[in-house]
């Protein structure tokens, strides 16, 4: 079998993450693959005694993971770099695949420290012109990469998915009880799954929330982002809102299918998104979804939510407060997102992938 190396340092980042975990063991059957990370933390994966781990402990984004990519990437047919941060010197692998899951970094350029913007407009166009094949996750995707870094390297689409034997409908109330102590869920709530990052967009939630007599659940940790919106916990002081917003701070993988279960209702007002993982889960799991709407989040989840614009926070609580009055509308919302998780399959999502990968080293 042709031999596989993945950069797999980020199988905890949020979408990047939940990509390669997802499509990692629908190829071990295909290929001898060799996984770059942490050997602690690989090993916990019930897949990890069919791969070969090499150690490699650098953080993203440093000039140290360049040293140690460079000494420790193996001979390989194919070495895939889940994210933009590729290595940038001589590797000992016949072809080189990226994943680039979107180009927010270029698009919001004007929110960048100035090393930021030298980071992410180098590594960006490094990965493209290095590259000799280049996946990205929708359509929005790849127009937007033509758009910043002007190419004529193709460039494949392989779509996220959802795993519905994770993220499902829950009856057990000996758990859910259980999950309602550990995170100090309150009894009715809307959700916010991801980070506090600007463009994820929390600040004109919380805005809207504010004249509803609704709680509102955060699913994600408040601090330690690099780009992390500052402005959050000033808004929650200043407009008394410490008691209806709820920080879970993480959460445990198999934790966050029961919270979703939990919530009156989903709201993903991002401001951009290269897919948008998230509101499949919610729909997984039988929760109603309103989403901003974003190029991106129009192709994932076409009839199946209600959108609003995510800079008026107007429309945002109006759609709010909508969804949450009409149990007819909730339910049809919950009917038409059980049928949209269908058209996204991991195990499709792979098969694509092993179909380019074969075209790419016959």
């Amino acid at each position: 079998m042709k031999i596989l190396c993945i950069d797999f340092r980020m199988h905890r980042s949020s979408g990047i993450g939940t990509f390669i975990t997802n499509i990692v063991p629908f190829l071990i059957n295909r290929y001898d693959i060799i996984l770059m990370g942490k050997i602690d933390e690989i090993e916990k994966y019930y897949w990890s005694k069919s791969v070969k781990i090499i150690n490699c402990i650098s953080k993203i984004y440093s000039i140290g993971e360049q040293y140690e990519l460079f000494y420790k990437i193996p001979e390989s047919d194919i070495f895939w770099s889940p994210h933009y941060n590729i290595p940038i010197l001589p590797i000992r692998s016949k072809k080189r695949v990226v994943t680039i899951h979107d180009v927010f970094h270029l698009a919001f350029y004007g929110t960048l420290s100035l090393s930021q913007k030298i980071y992410s407009k180098f590594f960006l166009s490094q990965a493209i012109s290095r590259s000799d094949l280049i996946i990205t996750v929708s359509k929005f995707s790849k127009q937007e990469i033509r758009k910043y870094i002007p190419t004529s390297k193709n460039i494949e689409i392989i779509y996220n998915a959802v795993d519905i034997n994770t993220f499902k409908p829950i009856g057990d109330i000996e758990l859910i009880d259980k999950i309602i102590l550990k995170y100090n869920l309150p009894k009715n709530f809307i959700l916010f799954v991801g980070n506090v990052k600007p463009h994820k967009n929390l600040k004109n939630l919380l805005l809207a929330i504010k004249k509803l007599d609704i709680n509102l659940v955060v699913v994600g940790k408040k601090e330690g982002f690099i780009t992390g919106d500052k402005t959050i916990n000033d808004l929650i002081n200043n407009n008394d809102l410490k008691n209806k917003v709820f920080f879970t701070g993480y959460v445990e993988n198999e934790d966050l299918p029961v919270i979703y279960n939990l919530a009156n209702l989903f709201v993903f007002p991002s401001l951009y998104e290269g897919f948008g993982i998230p509101p499949l889960e919610a729909q997984a799991c039988g929760c109603p979804v309103i989403c901003s709407n974003i190029a991106s989040l129009s192709e994932v989840c076409g009839n199946s939510v209600i959108y609003f614009n995510p800079y008026d926070v107007d429309e945002m609580k109006e759609k709010i407060e909508l969804v949450l009055r009409d149990e007819n509308l909730q339910n049809e919302l919950q009917t038409k997102g059980f049928e949209n998780v269908k058209r996204f399959s991991w195990e499709e999502s792979a098969k694509k992938i092993i179909k380019i990968f074969e075209r790419l080293n016959p």
